[in-house]
């Protein structure tokens, strides 16, 4: 009996100290196997797409917080902080000892600065009068912004681009230093927007028709080179891919070099009936394909360091096919749109004036309107091209002046002028 008391107890013991163990193992496999609490405070918005995303927060128990291949060690109290280079959102995963793991994607914002800017053609900057007196306006604070052009309307690209198919095409010069300009115009603390004529390209269609590329090159019904009234061979593409590249590589490039933001001009269809003109490669409309662009741009663009922006006409907040360009679609895709309302370019009782090159005030503030109501809830800026140069009436000081006021009272603080000879009259921007 003493002997079969014993063997009971033996088995007794045993059972118990097995169920303390499965016991035991149950709970710390519990206690492994909760997440840790993690909390992300919503960074503040991005200066600039070169700005670096500061994400700070909590991350109780954790050992470590990383961000893609940025990895920091918490604080006592969990608390970290992270600097990573901007991206439209990213992943916070916070890791504790033995390997639970909690993450939360965060979304980056950019809080781009205002701009007063001035355009200045590539032979303008290498003109040291043309150059000197733009740079006055930004010694005297009228100015805090040049836009300085990468690709102009002929097709010709400034400076020497390295993108293979400026040079093969004979696109790329020297007319001025990028770097030296970007540098000079950086010490004086301005912001620079290179400006690309995207699909007005004589340099390009040219060469591409006269290379076995005619499908570069906007047609006719009959297989020619569309003409128009800015030349017989002017227009490229903007359906086809390696045209598209072409624009999107100068972009990124003028970014990496230091431009702060690229603005797209021309980037639209020629005028005129589409009946007369072929688009080799086109699915959906011009509208459609236009706006694509713009999309197929920006994450390149805004990775390489700068924002962007398009050139639209004033017409296009109404008439979004007579060029192929729906504002409120293209908007998805830039942080500017930049309509040129010129009132010089309005007819006679266009938004209910009657004489808008003679009624600067009244036209700017007006067509504005229109813009806002169609960029609203993109995320897009507007930051209209002004007009300051005499075409059918004398514009000076005042009528520079009253387009500014126009602007602001519209509730907008960014613009650009525009004088085909850069030459601007400095009375009509005050000092900031």
């Amino acid at each position: 009996m003493a002997i079969a008391a014993g063997a009971v107890l033996a088995v007794v013991m045993a059972a118990l100290l097995a169920g303390f163990a499965l016991g035991r193992s149950a709970e710390v496999a519990a206690v492994d196997t909760v997440p840790l609490t993690l909390r992300v405070t919503p960074p503040e918005p991005a200066r600039s797409y070169r700005a670096p995303i500061v994400v700070r927060g909590n991350a109780v128990d954790a050992v470590r917080v990383s961000i893609g291949p940025t990895t920091v060690s918490t604080g006592p109290d969990g608390a970290f902080e992270i600097s990573v280079p901007w991206a439209p959102a990213v992943e916070v995963v916070a890791v504790d000892a033995a390997g639970n793991q909690s993450s939360s994607i965060v979304v980056a914002g950019v809080d781009l600065p205002r701009m007063r800017a001035v355009h200045v053609t590539a032979h303008a900057w290498s003109h040291e009068g043309l150059r000197e007196a733009v740079l006055d306006l930004a010694r005297e604070g009228r100015i805090d912004t040049v836009q300085l052009d990468i690709k102009d309307e002929d097709g010709v690209v400034g400076y020497d681009s390295q993108v293979p198919l400026a040079r093969e095409s004979g696109a790329a010069t020297a007319i001025y230093d990028a770097s030296a300009a970007l540098g000079q115009l950086h010490d004086m603390g301005l912001q620079v927007v290179g400006r690309i004529v995207a699909f007005r390209d004589p340099t390009l269609a040219d060469w591409a028709w006269h290379n076995g590329r005619p499908d570069w090159v906007v047609q006719n019904p009959s297989g020619q080179p569309y003409s128009s009234h800015y030349g017989p061979i002017a227009f490229t593409n903007f359906a086809n891919p390696q045209v598209r590249q072409y624009n999107i590589d100068l972009a990124v490039e003028a970014a990496q070099l230091g431009f702060d933001g690229v603005m797209f001009d021309y980037v639209r269809r020629p005028d005129g009936s589409l009946t007369s003109m072929n688009f080799a490669g086109l699915t959906g409309t011009p509208t459609e394909a236009v706006a694509a662009f713009l999309a197929q741009s920006r994450y390149p663009i805004h990775q390489a360091g700068a924002h962007v922006s398009a050139a639209v006409y004033g017409i296009a907040s109404t008439r979004p096919d007579e060029i192929a360009q729906n504002i409120p679609l293209m908007s998805r895709s830039v942080d500017f749109v930049a309509p040129m309302i010129y009132p010089s370019h309005w007819g006679p009782g266009e938004y209910g004036v009657a004489n808008p090159n003679a009624q600067p005030y009244d036209i700017i503030f007006r067509s504005l309107q229109d813009f806002v109501t169609a960029t609203a809830g993109t995320g897009a800026k507007v930051a209209p091209w002004l007009q300051d140069f005499s075409l059918g009436v004398t514009y000076g000081d005042a009528e520079l002046r009253a387009q500014i006021d126009a602007t602001r009272d519209a509730g907008i603080d960014s613009f650009f002028l525009w004088n085909a000879a850069t030459r601007y009259h400095g009375g009509g921007l005050q000092p900031a």
